[in-house]
């Protein structure tokens, strides 16, 4: 295949801040099928993805699990690298907005912004969404709350470092006119002009005060560098850019990239991220891709609803390639896809284990049975031949269009389109019927190969979809013809080659109805809590104490900070339980609290214990009390 060049693709850079759906998984699934294609046209491709790992809500995350933030991110980075890592992409690069390289060269893009003007420092005071890191104006709220993901937003005030974003607006607006693929699909431009280019850039947050879990603004180190920066620099820290003007040979050779990233972040990339570049004056991405979300049902995946599926599970029961296949075929092209467990288990049955599986299984088993498995080819053609062999070889050219358009699902359909097309052409030759007839064995022979020459064709082209499936079918046929330059000419298959003696499903079809039942079935079986030994539980010291004081936290509003009375001594203990109980509601009640855990520090706050509390979901939560006013320090036993 002839080198046609570089090619850099990247994912956002997941945030590490717990373990990925399904949803969220999509994302690398699709970029992986786009860098495989890529690969077998023969590009040097280098493909990127990796974590965000900086922010308040890691550094809360950390300090209610009580480990400090680099240990959250180590692990929740590991686990998100293992999801990739099980979803069999090839990923080259994994790179982390903690590693060393990154953090040293986010400081000096961010020193070299302030110097030449475009970053100045001021006072923000405005409404902040926690979750997107995200400062609004009060017009840029709709209905009161974030306009990127919807939740309720807050006062915040602090001193802060700002770019000047409308400094670049008409350039930006200049370069996404003159470069009309910048941003697909063409919805999302409109979206981003019209909404928030054309209103007029609101100069953008780029460093924090109220917390210290971030990259140290090396020239003020009460600030850490905001995500914008930070986050989004990744794609050319990776290469090895440098801000002093010594990047390295790898970033010449492969930036610009495409990016692929999901809807919700399309202004990041396509508004902040090249006005940060403009300001570098470095290259603008090539393509920046919004791919639409995938829905449970109607609904977006949330974790407080309960209605999360996570890749490792689907594939626990279905394998890697069935729910690649799933994801890639299902997501429409601008709007939204929907998953459910049943809707995965209808498209395996009705594409993966009927019209491939099936199609692959009758056509090997119909060579061992007439002919011990050897493939012939008399070539004894006739006009039915022609139609599908016409097809076989125009599917590349057609799956390339897709392709080149990102309508990956549609790429899909034209390989199945080409299955459907074989399938229908064994039930035109009738193999079963030749057989019986001894001067039809050279046409049978030629119906043979040709069903297994367009089953090699379409192996190879599923090859960036369903990789293992691919070459799983390849094998099973025995050819070494396996790239894209012998799909465009019809008959590349060896002769005298053999195919597998026992050919196994590729997929076994589901029974829906007998799976879903044991499924809620388990699913509504009480889960087994874990025991503990006496010796485990006597560790526990439990002590009654009465509350002398309690008062918010000065850092963080869901907690409170409590003085208790256990009679020899006066402990200070910090309790996330400000949500259900008013401070004063507290003060004189007497509580049963664990008091001989580890002292930890809790959002800047010391905490000796633990106040045990009576969960009762969202909205109900008691703290313990003795039935009766008990002496301070007694012990629970």
């Amino acid at each position: 295949m002839e080198n046609k060049g570089p090619y850099y693709l990247t994912t956002a850079i997941a945030y590490a801040s717990g373990r990925p759906h399904i949803g969220n998984t999509y994302e690398i699934i699709l970029s992986d099928a786009i860098a495989r294609f890529k690969r077998e046209q023969g590009y040097d491709v280098f493909f990127q993805t990796g974590t965000d790992e900086h922010g308040i809500k890691i550094e809360e995350k950390a300090k209610d699990a009580g480990i400090t933030p680099k240990q959250y991110v180590d692990e929740a980075a590991a686990k998100i690298k293992s999801n990739w890592d099980l979803m069999n992409t090839s990923y080259d690069y994994f790179i982390r907005t903690t590693d060393a390289s990154h953090e040293k060269q986010v400081q000096k893009i961010f020193k070299k912004l302030y110097k030449q003007g475009d970053i100045y420092k001021g006072y923000y005071e405005g409404m902040y969404c926690t979750p997107c890191e995200s400062f609004w104006t009060e017009s840029q709220l709709i209905d009161g709350c974030c306009p990127d993901c919807g939740r309720p937003v807050k006062p915040a005030k602090e001193e802060a470092y700002f770019f000047n974003m409308q400094k670049y607006a008409d350039r930006l607006m200049q370069y996404i006119e003159d470069h009309p693929d910048f941003i697909q699909p063409e919805s999302r431009k409109n979206e981003m002009i019209n909404n928030f280019i054309k209103p007029g850039l609101q100069d953008l947050c780029v460093s924090r005060t109220s917390f210290t879990w971030g990259i140290p603004v090396d020239f003020d180190d009460k600030h850490v560098v905001y995500v914008w920066i930070d986050a989004l620099s990744n794609y050319i820290t990776s290469l090895g850019y440098d801000a002093d003007g010594n990047s390295s040979e790898m970033y010449k050779k492969y930036w610009p990239a495409t990016h692929i990233i999901g809807k919700d972040i399309l202004r990041f990339h396509t508004i902040i991220w090249p006005i940060i570049l403009m300001a570098l004056n470095e290259p603008l991405p090539e393509k920046v891709f919004a791919h639409p979300w995938l829905l449970i049902g109607d609904g977006k995946m949330s974790k407080s609803k309960g209605n999360v599926i996570y890749a490792e599970d689907l594939v626990e029961h279905f394998g890697v390639d069935a729910v690649r296949y799933y994801c890639l075929h299902e997501m429409p092209y601008a709007q939204d896809g929907t998953i459910t467990w049943e809707l995965v288990m209808e498209r395996i049955n009705s594409d993966l284990a009927n019209i491939l599986g099936n199609l692959v299984q009758r056509t090997i088993s119909m060579s061992n049975k007439y002919f011990n498995g050897v493939i012939t080819n008399p070539d004894v053609k006739e006009e039915v031949d022609e139609e599908l062999k016409q097809m076989a070889v125009a599917a590349l050219d057609k799956v390339t269009q897709k392709m080149d358009e990102f309508r990956v699902g549609d790429a899909l359909d034209e390989i199945f389109a080409v299955l459907r097309r074989t399938n229908k052409y064994i039930d035109e030759t009738m193999p079963w019927a030749l057989a019986k007839e001894e001067e039809k064995q050279d046409r049978l022979a030629t119906v043979l190969y040709n069903l297994l020459e367009s089953i090699r064709i379409c192996a190879i082209l599923l090859k960036s979809f369903l990789p293992e499936t691919s070459n799983k079918i390849l094998d099973m046929i025995g050819t070494q013809q396996r790239d894209f330059d012998t799909v465009t000419t019809f008959g590349q298959l060896e002769v005298n080659g053999k195919v597998c003696e026992n050919p196994a499903p590729l997929f076994a079809r589901i029974d829906v109805k007998k799976f879903m039942d044991e499924f809620n079935k388990k699913k509504e079986e009480p889960k087994e809590e874990p025991k503990i030994s006496i010796e485990d539980f006597s560790k526990v010291e439990l002590k009654a104490g009465t509350v002398l004081k309690c008062e918010k936290h000065p850092k963080a509003d869901r907690l409170l900070v409590f003085q208790i009375d256990f009679g020899n001594e006066v402990r200070q203990i910090v309790s996330g339980i400000a949500k259900f109980y008013k401070p004063e509601e507290l003060v004189g009640k007497q509580i049963v609290a664990v008091t001989n855990l580890a002292p930890t520090t809790i959002r800047g706050v010391e905490s000796n214990g633990m106040i045990l509390s009576c969960d009762g979901g969202k909205k109900s939560l008691c703290v313990i009390s003795p039935e009766k006013q008990m002496k301070n320090g007694s012990k629970v036993c």
